[in-house]
């Protein structure tokens, strides 16, 4: 799916669109350089099933959990750590969990993700500052 957004709030609604096909256990990658949109996107996911909380990027805590949904969200930021640091932190209780992980700077780690989705957000300034292709794809579906 490829979507095109002009503005933070059209960001979130992409997201809080995608946000009502998401399960237990799914496991959303982004990908995207620094200021791309990666913390909007999880920002919307998060409105979409219906926690009401304040997110954040958590480059320095690692993980934010937002519950009081329809499903808990596990945001990490993954840009500080390697595959090695993953099971100091607990990665594959919350991988295999029945939340949602949502993954910023998701390359670092891509060699233990199996099925998940990819998002790769991308500033497009020929249409503007604020203008982002937003690309979701399903990697290592099940056949």
């Amino acid at each position: 799916m490829k979507y095109i957004s002009n503005s933070y709030e059209e960001t979130c609604a992409v997201a809080a669109e995608f946000a009502a096909k998401l399960q237990p256990g799914d496991v959303v990658a982004l990908d995207g350089g620094l200021g791309a949109g990666k913390t909007a996107f999880t920002a919307g996911l998060v409105r979409g099933l219906g926690a009401i909380s304040h997110v954040s990027s958590p480059t320095f805590t690692i993980v934010n959990e937002y519950t009081g949904g329809r499903l808990p969200v596990y945001h990490f930021d993954v840009y500080r750590i390697g595959v090695e640091d993953l099971e100091d932190i607990g990665f594959d209780d919350y991988l295999f969990g029945n939340g949602v992980c949502v993954i910023e700077w998701a390359r670092q780690i891509v060699e233990v993700l199996e099925e998940h989705y990819l998002v790769t957000i991308t500033p497009d300034p020929d249409a503007g500052e604020e203008t982002r292709i937003i690309t979701i794809d399903k990697v290592g579906e099940k056949q």
